[in-house]
């Protein structure tokens, strides 16, 4: 079983992840897991250096957002995060960043079109917009869920912030991270060159179908 120090360490991995992907910039941006078995969960804390990130310095935070373990103060999107485990239990990690590409889509206010058969498999259609909230509650978390409810979409694009993902686990949502950045990028390529042409969405279902019940190992 994992443990809780097994937790925090992969957390501070998966934040200098975060950097080697180029999704975060300076203190910007978090990820956080679910501790399985229990009402915790574990976070960045805010305003740290990611070059400065240990292991040790994850919160643990109980899912109404008060710190149960750690001597820092947890992320400003903590509320919002303990807000989707709450809301979602078979959500076990959150990553939120402010990287480039998504975060233009979401200046917009635009939902990216599922016009990519990556985007099929990883996200089953196209990347939703949720309306603007402000952060330092739980108002962000509220967005998020009242969407992920209507979407099989694991990312977000939070109007004028950024992309907020969700998997079974924070290395998941990370991964959702990274995918959701290179869908963003790639279309918006796309649309400099014309108008792209969105997947039959049959075709989404099939593609999402094979890709989340078929490849890979077993």
């Amino acid at each position: 079983m994992t443990t809780l120090e097994d937790l925090r360490r992969e957390l501070a991995d998966l934040h200098a992840e975060l950097v080697r992907a180029g999704l975060v910039v300076w203190t910007a941006g978090n990820v956080s897991a679910r501790v399985p078995g229990t009402d915790r969960f574990v976070i960045k804390p805010s305003g740290v250096s990611y070059d400065a990130l240990r292991a040790e310095d994850m919160v643990v935070c109980d899912l109404d957002g008060r710190v149960v373990k750690g001597e820092l103060t947890p992320s400003s999107d903590t509320e919002s995060h303990a807000h989707i485990y709450r809301e979602l239990p078979e959500v076990g990690g959150v990553a939120h960043t402010h990287s480039t590409y998504a975060v233009a889509w979401a200046a917009r206010g635009e939902a990216v079109p599922c016009v990519l058969t990556a985007m099929a498999d990883e996200f089953g259609g196209e990347i939703p917009v949720a309306p603007f909230a402000c952060i330092g509650d739980d108002a962000i978390g509220k967005a998020v869920v009242d969407l992920l409810r209507t979407h099989r979409s694991r990312a977000v694009l939070l109007q004028n912030h950024g992309p907020f993902t969700v998997g079974v686990d924070a290395r998941a949502a990370v991964k959702a991270a990274v995918m959701c950045e290179d869908a963003c990028r790639t279309v918006h390529i796309a649309r400099q060159l014309g108008a792209p042409r969105v997947i039959d969405p049959a075709d989404v279902d099939r593609l999402y179908h094979r890709y989340q019940n078929v490849y890979g190992q077993r």
